[in-house]
């Protein structure tokens, strides 16, 4: 659902604590455990059941699968820096949403229900509507309704936590009149794309559901 890239925080760290050198900030080990103050990795990936983290486009490794998984970037870079970096971290990063855990928890808790609702709609939408009957088209109308509302509501929380995070994208980092950007940078994930698509996939099948219970006789 979202994308964490965290590879040029080294060099905006670099830049605060100049001439302080920066080491042990991230891991080359793809199979060290998350959240165990093993070293950062390079990419983030957040989902809806877990959060994978990747030395390079390919090499990581995921968290166990939770039901409603938290979208908690913050807490996901954190937990895997040492400590005296995760305290430069926290005043790098105060104030920004990308820091407030417990509204993204809350917001992307919400929205992973909501399109698990919805596409338990549209897995009974697509049943009932196999059967050739009045109120069969009845029920898949209403169906493909409230998953198409509860898709899109799902959705646009995702949107709008991901666009609300993104902000830390533009924060720098300055050390004797030299700017920086700060090198965490936050993107939507091709699983937000999906959910839209389900959604506008369902919306258009309202129309032929409506259609059939209203017109057919058999």
């Amino acid at each position: 659902m979202a994308k964490v890239n965290v590879s040029g925080y080294g060099e905006a760290l670099g830049a605060a604590f100049s001439p302080d050198p920066i080491n042990d900030l991230y891991t080359t080990n793809a199979s060290a455990p998350l959240g165990a103050q093993a070293g950062l990795r390079q990419f983030y990936e957040f989902g809806l059941y877990s959060h994978c983290a990747y030395v390079n486009k390919t090499a990581g490794i995921c968290s166990n699968t939770t039901v409603a998984s938290k979208f908690l970037p913050y807490d996901a870079i954190t937990s895997d820096m040492v400590t005296n970096y995760t305290q430069a971290t926290d005043s790098f990063l105060k104030g920004t949403t990308f820091h407030n855990s417990s509204y993204l928890g809350t917001e992307s808790k919400a929205a992973y229900y909501l399109i698990l609702l919805g596409s338990i709609c549209t897995a009974l939408t697509l049943f009932s509507g196999v059967l050739k009957h009045t109120v069969a088209f009845l029920i898949s109308s209403t169906l493909s309704v409230l998953g198409s509302f509860l898709l899109l509501v799902g959705a646009a929380l995702w949107t709008v936590i991901i666009k609300k995070t993104e902000a830390v994208n533009s924060i720098t980092v300055s050390h004797d009149g030299s700017i920086v950007p700060m090198g965490i940078t936050v993107s939507v994930g091709p699983g937000l794309y999906l959910t839209w698509a389900a959604f506008a996939c369902l919306a258009v099948s309202i129309v032929p559901y409506m259609l059939s219970c209203c017109t057919y006789r058999g």
